[in-house]
């Protein structure tokens, strides 16, 4: 149980609050209708903004601020007359940060449109309405739906309350993806994680609820200098602060939550932990709803977002002086961005728990939240550059939209990790790629224009942007088709079920058994375990030592994982090399030991450790094998060993895709085993 709290505890860090409520607006809507003359009527949408917020005109602004838009979507009894309207008052100010004059409302703003009934029946219309609504240093996207009913005839004031299910989208920073080994060797992997992390935390700049908090949090420094007197070198010391903040609040709290299980049960409780995440059915099967939650809300079936109490109170705080009214608007920033960091934050956080280090995680947040920050701090040094930044648009909503296919793709690796853990047989390898080909061509339709979601803008035309990732996207789709009939796809190794799981191989007489013979001999566990490339193998450890030594040769030692990507891109990329295969085809006997695998072994292989625990599963057995014996605690890794002797060969790899250095590794432990 304590194992369970602590699992949950990282887990709800992340993504806890996927199913909170939605962040209390600060602007209320209604409609109302009123009879003009004949069949013409007026419809009027009521704002009602809390104090200090206020919502821009409709411009259009060049370079500035998101202007309000106003859609009416008709069921064929009404034609609209002319353009919407603003009613009240509307308030014009020079703006600095921008460099134009922008018109806004405050505590109130109407909207009126004039509409002509073309039958005498009662009808309705949707009025979508978009925009920001804004205060010191804070902004809010809107995106409301109002269902107005138009009555038949002369029809009298009536208010209408937004239908269920609209929402706003919160102003912030972040998005997902990417899915990881199940506990790869920090060899070189740790580096490529890192990297991911810092392009994710670039990506969520580009995402609707982050890029319009950059030009709003430089001018709150720049009138916060203005008003509080603050030299040059003083504003660029809160700049950096403020960047810190957000560094230390993405970082500090899994920081505290590892050291604390460091300390309290070592690096063996650690580490546990992260395996029952990376390898659990119960944890890769809720990652995998969650993947699909966020997926909807980026398509705009609903908002994500941290609840509004949280959000306002940090946010009064935010006010105060000092370094720590910086921090609370560093927290502001972090809870509302919540609805497009939180996916993202998810799968770098998930994919560094899954690392072979237990101190991967904390160092690859650092490395997001430093990418994710450096924006907000250079511009604070340098307001200029603004300038340089594109004006904000409906392709920021197509950001999010794109990550959403991202996100509905990646997702499925979690549900493939507890499929082949477990043995399900619920994602074979032709599965797993059709529904990559489906969600990928989706995405390249999107970029054409072809397929639009609730918060898009119309695309009049497809630009050389859209134009250009659809290509690649194409691309993409066309490269695994071949997958389907048994193509290798190298270049996707890592995330592919096994070809073992694949039912139809065109080149092999249609088989995936004619491409991946089975053992000429039959060995333990060998129904539910297949070696990959048609190598002969074993999975039980005595079996393999015994092996090795009534047939003479070295033991090969693979010590692997289902979850483990880096142990695919090792066997596709590496161990397909003509040279490699036939060596361990033919030099060696191999043994994988796979330290993940759920499957309940018989009684008399259970094996009971030196405290008296009994392990009956096969992934635990290994596991206990490989740090008692080896002192592998990691996968890939591989050992060259005389069974005989116990003696090893060679010093022992882990991941690396080197071909000419693994070839190398294989020829000096046979060399030595001849000796």
């Amino acid at each position: 149980m304590k194992k369970l709290a602590l699992v949950f505890a990282l887990f709800a860090l992340v993504c806890g609050t996927a199913f909170a409520q939605m962040v209390e607006q600060p602007i209320k809507w209604s409609s109302k209708v009123s009879h003009i003359e004949g069949n013409t009527y007026e419809v009027l949408l009521e704002g009602a903004l809390e104090a200090h917020w206020h919502m821009y005109d409709f411009g259009p602004y060049v370079d500035g601020p998101i202007p309000a838009a106003i859609t009416f979507e008709t069921d064929g009894k009404a034609n609209l007359l002319g353009k919407p309207y603003i009613k009240t008052e509307i308030l014009r100010d020079y703006d600095e940060m921008f460099e134009m004059e922008i018109g806004y409302c405050e505590n109130e703003i109407i909207f009126g449109q004039k509409i002509e009934l073309t039958t005498d029946k009662e009808s309705e219309i949707l009025a979508i309405i978009e925009g920001q609504v804004c205060k010191e240093g804070m902004c809010m996207m809107v995106d409301e739906e109002l269902s107005v009913a138009l009555p038949a005839g002369k029809g009298k004031l009536a208010a209408v309350a937004p239908v269920s299910g609209s929402s706003e989208s919160v102003v912030s920073a972040g998005d997902s993806g990417s899915v990881a080994n199940a506990v790869a060797a920090p060899t070189g992997s740790l580096w490529s994680i890192i990297l991911k992390a810092v392009m994710w935390g670039f990506v969520m700049l580009l995402t609707p609820c982050v890029f319009p908090m950059v030009p709003m949090t430089v001018s709150f420094f720049l009138k916060k200098n203005q008003s509080d007197g603050f030299s040059k070198a003083r504003g660029r010391w809160m700049a950096t602060a403020f960047g810190i903040s957000i560094v230390a609040l993405y970082t500090l709290p899994i920081a505290i939550i590892i050291l604390v299980t460091y300390f309290a049960g070592g690096a063996s409780v650690t580490a546990d932990i992260f395996n029952w995440l990376a390898t659990h059915w119960l944890p890769n099967i809720l990652f995998f709803i969650i993947f699909m939650v966020f997926a909807a809300s980026f398509f705009g079936a609903f908002e994500i977002t941290m609840p509004s109490k949280w959000v306002n109170k940090t946010d009064s705080k935010s006010d105060k002086g000092g370094l720590g009214g910086i921090f609370f608007m560093a927290l502001t920033l972090v809870l509302v961005s919540f609805s497009c960091t939180g996916p993202i934050v998810g799968s770098v956080l998930i994919e560094a728990t899954q690392g072979g280090n237990i101190w991967e995680p904390i160092i690859t947040m650092f490395a997001f939240s430093v990418a994710f920050a450096l924006p907000f701090t250079v511009f604070a040094f340098a307001p200029s550059l603004l300038k340089n930044l594109p004006k904000s648009g409906g392709w920021l909503n197509s950001v999010k939209v794109v990550l959403g296919f991202i996100e509905v793709a990646l997702g499925f690796k979690f549900l493939n990790i507890a499929d082949m853990t477990y043995h399900w047989g619920l994602l074979d390898r032709e599965v797993y790629l059709a529904i990559w080909i489906v969600v990928f061509s989706l995405l390249g339709l999107y970029l054409l224009g072809k397929i639009k979601f609730a918060n898009d803008s119309p695309v009049e035309h497809v630009s050389v942007t859209r134009l250009t990732l659809a290509i690649i996207v194409f691309s993409f789709v066309v490269y695994m088709i071949p997958g389907m009939f048994g193509a290798p796809l190298k270049a996707l190794s890592g995330y592919l079920p096994p070809m073992t799981t694949q039912d139809f191989v065109l080149t092999s007489g249609g088989t995936a058994s004619a491409a991946v013979p089975e053992n000429t001999v039959q060995v333990k566990y060998g129904d539910k375990l297949k070696m990959p490339l048609g190598i002969p193998g074993y999975f039980d450890y005595e079996e393999g030592l015994e092996a090795a030594r009534k047939a003479g040769k070295p033991l090969f030692i693979d010590f692997s994982g289902h979850a483990c990507t880096n142990c695919r891109e090792m066997e596709s990329r590496v161990w397909s090399d003509p040279q490699v295969l036939k060596m361990l085809k033919e030099d060696y006997v191999v043994l994988a030991l796979y330290a993940d695998d759920k499957m309940t072994v018989d009684k008399e292989d259970w094996i009971t450790t030196d405290n008296g625990r009994v392990l009956k599963t096969l992934g635990k057995i290994n596991s206990y094998i490989s740090e008692k014996n080896y002192n592998v605690n990691a996968q890939p890794y591989y050992i060259l060993l005389d069974a005989e002797t116990g003696e090893y060969l060679a010093p022992g790899r882990g991941y690396n895709l080197d071909v000419a250095e693994f070839v190398e590794f294989l020829k000096t432990g046979l060399e030595n085993y001849n000796k």
